[in-house]
């Protein structure tokens, strides 16, 4: 079976709410990467060097990164080698497969998409990254999600620093129903924190999903209040944080994958919330994130509303870029 079809079948297994999501989320990378891919097509009547050349430069524009594209074209040259492919269509099957393979990783698994969860109790999520990248709306978003899915939810407002951020995270845990811990501006990101965790086990809450503060001017304040903040959770839930989220705008591109090596610098990332997605043409991020960082990307902004932030899902993903393509070769 080819790929295409494996891909359609896993495709149809999944709602159609959530493959038109990522189908219109991704509108404007698809148009620019199928644009490109078909005139290159169009311009070649047979693999080679100079095929490949300006194959790396259309991935590079959607910013796939270079590192990353390096990799996948070596891998592209050996499977067409292996295949013995001389048509250019084909090979955007083979480009296809290759994108799902590299972002799923060794494990060729989905489990690393979803989010880890405590079974022994209460689950805390950290949230991290710079202001202006949507850390408080994807807050606001996962905490309507995990309420909608059954979850006990509270919100810590750690983010003591930017003015005005503890009200935007109480006006998001009204909208969707769930409490917010806070204490005064410019009070102690640790000690709210402490008084988060005391009352959600005190609630028997079975998510606390807590706001930091975004700045990045000094690297070395960030890291001391970050160790500071994971140093007093872990101390009263052994094994937390569950999970440590960066928020990453899509819209930023490769200076994104920057923010991304600063705070695993400071803390131990464990998945990223890419935002605005649909914003930008350039979605090749998510797979530079996670072969250049070897982080998955656990939720992407597709749009404005509720429940468009979505579960990362590395097969709709690529049904998003190349779905329009995949359609055209089938009528022919």
């Amino acid at each position: 079976m080819s790929f295409f079809k494996k891909l359609k079948e896993t495709i149809s297994k999944q709602t159609e709410t959530v493959t038109q999501k990522f189908k219109s989320g991704l509108e404007k990378s698809r148009s620019n990467l199928t644009e490109g891919l078909n005139e290159l097509f169009a311009k070649y009547r047979k693999v080679d060097e100079d095929f490949f050349e300006e194959l790396e430069e259309i991935l590079i524009m959607a910013d796939v990164g270079v590192n990353t594209v390096m990799e996948l074209v070596e891998e592209l040259k050996l499977e067409v080698k292996r295949k013995n492919i001389q048509d250019p269509k084909e090979v955007q099957e083979v480009i296809s497969e290759k994108l799902v393979e590299l972002y799923k990783g060794d494990d060729r698994s989905d489990d690393s998409f979803e989010l880890n969860m405590n079974p022994d109790g209460l689950t805390v999520v950290l949230f991290v990254g710079v202001n202006g990248v949507g850390k408080t709306t994807s807050i606001g978003k996962i905490a309507h999600k995990l309420k909608s899915d059954g979850k006990k939810v509270l919100l810590a407002a750690g983010d003591t620093f930017r003015a005005g951020a503890i009200e935007q995270l109480e006006v998001w845990g009204e909208r969707v129903g769930v409490e917010t811990i806070k204490q005064g501006e410019g009070s102690d990101p640790a000690a709210v924190m402490y008084d988060a965790v005391q009352a959600a086990k005190a609630r028997k809450v079975d998510v606390l999903l807590c706001d930091t503060a975004g700045r990045l001017q000094n690297k070395v304040n960030l890291m001391k209040e970050l160790e500071k903040v994971r140093n007093v959770i872990a101390r009263e839930v052994p094994g937390a944080p569950h999970e440590v989220l960066l928020v990453i705008d899509a819209t930023t591109g490769q200076n994104g994958l920057v923010q991304a090596k600063t705070f695993s610098e400071a803390t131990n990332v464990s998945g990223i919330v890419l935002t605005k997605l649909d914003g930008t043409a350039k979605g090749g991020i998510v797979l530079a994130i996670r072969n250049e960082l070897k982080v998955p990307v656990k939720f992407v902004g597709l749009g404005e509303k509720m429940d468009d932030l979505q579960p990362f899902q590395a097969e709709q993903f690529v049904y998003g870029l190349f779905g329009d393509m995949m359609k055209e070769q089938e009528g022919q």
